[in-house]
């Protein structure tokens, strides 16, 4: 049995350094686009016709993945009006699995109306590249799929952090 958990888990964790190596190529792109933009327009008088339209597109894409991976991470903003610490830990339990179920929630919303939306784009068509608006805004039922994915997990109890990390410098510098 024990097999099938770290098969399930590998699984997933390969599907998370997928969508965050997906990430770091967006941004990546993204840079490398808008320096090339801007060298070519003040260096020669010229750009690309496709270059803010697909720096457009990598911009969304990327923040919309990174709402999926903010959750995932427990990085979003959040404010505590008392000492979590002094908090008994069934509260604490119960407060983290509302918040759990408010992230599946905002996740099917995404889902649902996002699917919507991109379905309602699917009739125009960008200028620039010629592709159908769809490709701009699918991603926002795949954020919600994600989200979904991420809140049921950690609803179950799993830790899906990779980046602990950072919240450990924060608290020691804190200190």
């Amino acid at each position: 049995m024990p097999e099938k958990r770290g098969g399930v888990r590998s699984f997933f964790v390969t599907i998370d350094k997928a969508i965050d190596g997906f990430c770091i190529i967006l941004l990546v792109a993204m840079i490398l686009i808008v320096v090339m933009a801007v060298i070519t327009r003040k260096g020669f008088g010229w750009m690309f016709a496709w270059s803010e339209e697909i720096t457009l597109l990598c911009l969304t894409w990327f923040t919309f993945m990174g709402i999926a991976v903010g959750f995932r991470e427990r990085l979003h903003l959040s404010m505590e009006l008392v000492d979590i610490d002094k908090l008994p830990p069934k509260v604490l339990l119960v407060t983290d699995r509302f918040i759990d179920l408010v992230t599946f929630f905002f996740g099917l919303y995404l889902v649902i109306y996002g699917w919507n939306f991109a379905m309602m784009m699917r009739g125009s068509i960008l200028s620039a590249t010629e592709m159908p608006n769809l490709v701009q805004y699918i991603v926002m039922p795949i954020t919600g799929v994600m989200t979904c994915v991420y809140a049921a997990l950690q609803f179950l109890g799993h830790d899906l952090r990779r980046y602990n990390v950072i919240e450990e410098e924060i608290k020691r510098d804190a200190k």
